[in-house]
């Protein structure tokens, strides 16, 4: 009976979505549901997010104010810090994060808490979906229980998927609308409505047989491309000694048309995915006796590359007469990534620490991070200061670590007594231009 009431709902667009955190996952995913013509409760403990969003303003980059205003504008689109309209809500999507632990261990307290907060507030009739990456068992583990404490009938009176998320901030080729979605139930009327909720939104649906096996599938991906970017970040060390160019080695190999997938090395690895995932199943093997030594040894390779941008820097700077101690060090792009604001486990905070514990006299410029942002691990006094031939001169060093295509390379080229380029953007040999 309910599972019939839901589905009906869903395909009238008379369901009511929540999605608890309006981050890069949520917010996103919530104004494709306004888009398609649902009504949305965005659920925020960030009482900053849920005041602009209730003023149709955004604070994501890649995520214009046209479209925050649009969703906004419609009145089918509210934020909240108040749990307790969970109950208004038919479908209930958590897209909150899960860091890893002092010891590399996984960090579920974020999902704890939450459900924990919901529960008092669910209600026969509703679909809860997990987008968090996490370990293959999660939801079974630690979710299905928890509601089933209340009584509930997963598969008969409410209905649990895992579903996950798959957002590339940045990416302009795609969006919610046009990623396949995969989508595992906890049992097959769970699959079935989770099927349909999705399906409202997302052009391609790829349903699996069970939540455990979603949750892998999300892990694959992280692993895959966190065990190519340690590779290609070890042939790199090795290249720079050899006197060969890895990015040229790069964009001769992907001329092949089959057997190779291109990726690119950095001073580190990045993101709120690729540098975590990885070890929630590290730890999760544990369990089974087995040990996941290619996974940690990719994991050991990317951890260490800051410290190796940094002893590179030390190398160029003891070239040009000059100690690392109290050198003016201007670091470009603190972002993972080019071309968003997102910091999360960014290579070049790293960088900015390492390089502050050395004694460096460090500034960074980062058009979309304007201050630096107060994180978990780090706190540093530090703004974004503007890049032109005058600013330039004064630094002793200047490292390209995220390469916003915003920056004007030549101007930097041409103003800078050494730099220390981390992401292959010259291509030419330049006499103040180190590869690192």
């Amino acid at each position: 009976m309910f599972k019939e009431q839901i589905i009906e709902k869903i395909k009238n667009k008379k369901a009511v979505i929540g999605v608890i955190g309006l981050g890069y996952v949520g917010l996103p995913l919530s104004l494709r549901f306004v888009e398609m013509g649902f009504k949305v409760l965005g659920f925020d403990i960030d009482l900053r997010k849920v005041q602009k969003l209730n003023r149709g303003e955004t604070y994501i980059k890649h995520i214009s104010q046209e479209t925050v205003y649009t969703a906004w504008k419609t009145g089918r689109f509210t934020a909240t810090n108040q749990f307790e309209q969970v109950n208004e809500t038919d479908a209930l999507i958590i897209c909150l994060p899960t860091p890893l632990g002092k010891h590399q261990e996984p960090d579920l307290s974020f999902i704890h808490s939450t459900i924990q907060s919901l529960l008092p507030y669910l209600r026969q009739g509703q679909i809860i979906s997990l987008e968090s990456t996490t370990y293959p068992g999660t939801t079974e583990e630690e979710i299905k229980p928890k509601i089933e404490s209340k009584g509930f009938k997963i598969g008969e009176d409410i209905f649990l998927v895992y579903s996950p998320e798959r957002e590339d901030p940045g990416n302009e080729n795609f969006s919610t609308k046009n990623i396949p979605k995969i989508v595992g139930g906890t049992t097959k009327s769970c699959l079935e409505v989770g099927i349909i909720l999705y399906s409202m939104i997302v052009e391609q649906i790829v349903p699996v047989s069970s939540t455990q096996t979603a949750e892998m599938v999300k892990i694959l991906e992280n692993i895959y491309r966190a065990v190519n970017i340690g590779l290609i970040n070890e042939l790199k060390i090795l290249a720079i000694q050899m006197g060969i160019d890895i990015w040229e080695v790069i964009e001769a190999a992907k001329t092949k048309p089959f057997g190779f997938m291109p990726f690119y090395p950095g001073p580190g690895l990045g993101g709120h995915c690729i540098p975590i995932d990885p070890f929630y199943l590290t730890w999760k093997a544990r369990e089974y006796d087995l040990h996941t030594r290619f996974i940690e040894l990719a994991g050991e390779i990317n951890t260490m590359m800051p410290y190796w941008v940094v002893s590179q820097v030390m190398d160029a700077l003891n070239n040009h007469g000059k100690a690392l101690k109290k050198a003016k060090i201007l670091v470009l792009g603190i972002s993972y990534k080019k071309n968003i604001d997102d910091t999360r486990e960014s290579p070049s905070v790293e960088l900015i620490k390492f390089l502050i514990e050395k004694g460096g006299d460090v500034f960074y410029s980062d058009p979309y991070v304007p201050i630096f942002p107060e994180m978990r691990k780090y706190k540093y006094n530090l703004q974004s200061i503007d890049i032109n031939p005058e600013s330039l001169s004064q630094m002793d060093c200047v490292i390209i670590s995220s390469d916003h295509d915003v920056f004007d390379y030549t101007m930097i080229q041409n103003n800078s007594k050494l730099i220390i380029d981390t992401r292959g953007r010259y291509r030419e040999k330049l006499n103040n231009v180190i590869k690192a």
